[in-house]
């Protein structure tokens, strides 16, 4: 399994790993699903899921967690999806993806006739461009240290793969984009994400232009940036990336229906804040997958216990609760629910923030030293899997040929038990107050945070509760105001691009401040190893830099579980960031 763009999760994570295995890649998805014995076409699925909604943008780094990715997946489309055998599957309805020279590698993107947003408005390659130009971080010239230069996009993913490109052509008709790198890049297939979900007309026109193709020969215009040679900020390409980063976000449903487009084969039709969305059929859609069902409801429930309340009074369909000790059996127990369990590309963590009382190295040492992983693993995840350890690696999961030999020599040695006799000496004296944040409404959250408290305070630490809600936490990363935070990353099980995005320097999923330059040569490499071997290896001495910093821990790999009532049909385990929605289009209800 290769891993790319990585989502924050409701508790659950991503492995930002190697390959175990190469990712198949297959032509022409289905255009058209056919309902099994019994169901019927149109009706109403209510899904429930942890995380609460707040943008239509999941592509920043604010805006990138599993909930508002799962969201725009069915509203929109784009050249591919990835399947539960973690497949890359093309959908050539939407357009062809095509590489049409390895060297240099170039790739086009050609959108099909007929393919439009919700309002009519025909999604061209200028759209796509948008996606380049955001995703790539090509106009960046900013100097933190010197303080200089601009940043542009906000982007959750690494840069550096679509960075290393010339700027992209689009065609007269606007209907094709043609990108060449300049350097290799192991994850071009999946650069630019599965979907197209920003409209560059709307982005456009809140910067003063007139439409896509104004916004795109503005770029054009402009130098790539250079931190080395900062120039002077341009006002409308930053007011452009500006709106992008921030001009998406809500927890309501917006007046404006720019700010919600679909080109998907849904429509957002209503938002409660914090408690659920309506989902409606797009009937223009004809341009991949289509739907049985007339409407999805997303409901947003943390507690696992009254998700499965919620599935037992029929008020749900589908289920996908952050699963505790008794979650299964409860499950188990009412009649004609169906139940699938697996080990997630996701791993939960603390991290520990590079500044603050922790950027001592020593205080950070310190309290790895206290964190009861095993206690966490035991209270958490034991009672469903019974085979649970505390995770050891950050960058493979254990059913992954590399974790044992990494776990060997990464580090990870010196923080199989709790040592608060180890962790006084390195503090020698100081009490330092540290600030956890985390999601207060995760059950599984609130748990690893209290038996980390407790330990904590045995050393010295004063420990502050630093818990948001659930759909407060996930921007709150990266912005201050907390020492420690424990979450999740999910993935999507393709490419290695993920690595990178956690832990290179300055990058926008980099939330503690991690940074080696030596590792990020090693990153730099890593993206550009078509190799799964040389990846492998890669990987394995990131893990070690990654450990000797002492950034933190993986605290254990999640364990999937979904639940579905018989009334619906169609339901299928996926344990990547798309969860069972991965064919929303096969659901059908009886």
């Amino acid at each position: 399994m290769r891993f790319g763009r990585i989502s924050k999760a409701v508790g659950v994570t991503a492995v930002a790993a190697v390959a175990l295995s190469a990712c198949a890649t297959q032509g022409g998805g289905s255009n058209t699903s056919t309902a099994s014995a019994g169901a019927k076409q149109g009706g109403t699925v209510t899904v429930v899921e942890v995380n609460a909604f707040n943008t239509f943008n999941s592509n920043t780094a604010d805006g990138n967690t599993d909930i508002n990715s799962k969201i725009s997946y069915p509203t929109h489309s784009g050249f591919y999806y990835i399947d539960n055998k973690l497949n890359v599957v093309h959908n050539d309805k939407f357009g062809k993806l095509e590489k049409v020279s390895d060297s240099p590698l170039t790739v086009k993107y050609t959108i099909n006739d007929g393919v439009k947003w919700s309002d009519g408005t025909p999604v061209t390659a200028y759209d796509v461009a948008l996606q380049w130009a955001a995703a790539s971080g090509w106009y960046d010239d900013a100097n933190p240290k010197a303080k200089t230069g601009t940043s542009y996009f906000s982007t959750a993913g690494d840069t550096t793969g679509l960075n290393n490109t010339e700027f992209p052509e689009v065609s007269s008709d606007g209907k094709s984009m043609t990108l060449k790198y300049t350097k290799a890049f192991a994850d071009w297939e999946i650069a630019l994400g599965s979907v197209v979900d920003i409209p560059s007309n709307v982005v456009a026109k809140h910067a003063g232009l007139s439409d896509g193709k104004a916004l795109y020969d503005l770029m054009k215009g402009m130098q790539k940036g250079d931190p080395a040679k900062p120039q002077p900020a341009n006002e409308t390409l930053k007011k452009a990336a500006d709106f992008y980063n921030t001009g998406f976000d809500t927890k309501t449903l917006p007046s404006d229906t720019s700010l919600f487009l679909s080109n998907g084969p849904f429509i957002v039709k209503d938002i409660v804040p914090d408690q659920s969305m309506t989902l409606v059929r797009n009937k223009d859609y004809n341009w991949g997958p289509t739907p049985n069902v007339d409407s999805i409801v997303v409901r947003y429930i943390g507690s696992s216990p009254a998700q499965v309340q919620a599935l037992k009074n029929g008020e749900a369909d589908i289920i996908a609760p952050q699963a505790s000790a008794d979650t299964v059996e409860q499950l188990k127990a009412i009649p004609g629910v169906t139940v699938d369990q697996g080990n997630q590309l996701s791993y939960d963590h603390i991290d520990l923030n590079y500044s603050g009382p922790l950027a001592d190295k020593d205080v950070r040492t310190a309290f790895m030293l206290t964190v009861p992983r095993q206690d966490i693993v035991d209270k958490i995840i034991k009672k469903l899997d019974p085979n649970a350890k505390p995770l050891d690696s950050q960058i493979f999961v254990p059913q992954q040929a590399a974790y044992a030999d990494s776990v060997k020599s990464n580090g990870s040695a010196d923080f199989q038990q709790v040592n608060i006799d180890k962790a006084k000496q390195l503090l020698a004296g100081k009490t330092p107050t540290i600030r956890i944040m985390y999601n207060k409404d995760n059950p599984n959250r609130v748990d690893a945070y209290t038996l980390i408290a407790a330990s904590a305070t045995k050393a010295g630490f004063k420990i502050v509760d630093g818990g948001l809600g659930k759909s407060d936490w996930g921007k709150a990363l990266g912005k201050g105001g907390y020492d420690a935070t424990i979450f999740g990353w999910i993935n999507p099980g393709v490419g290695v691009s993920g690595v990178p995005q956690i832990f290179k320097t300055g990058n926008g999923s980099n939330f503690n401040g991690f940074s080696d330059p030596e590792a990020d040569k090693l990153m730099d490499q890593l993206i550009q190893t078509t190799d799964q071997s040389k990846q492998v290896d890669l990987e394995k001495q990131i893990d070690q830099k990654i450990w000797a910093s002492s950034y933190g821990l993986p605290l254990f790999q999640s364990v999937g579980v979904d639940a579905y009532s018989d009334k619906v049909t169609g339901v299928k385990y996926m344990p990547n960031q798309t969860g069972v929605w991965w064919n929303f289009w096969e659901w059908a209800t009886k």
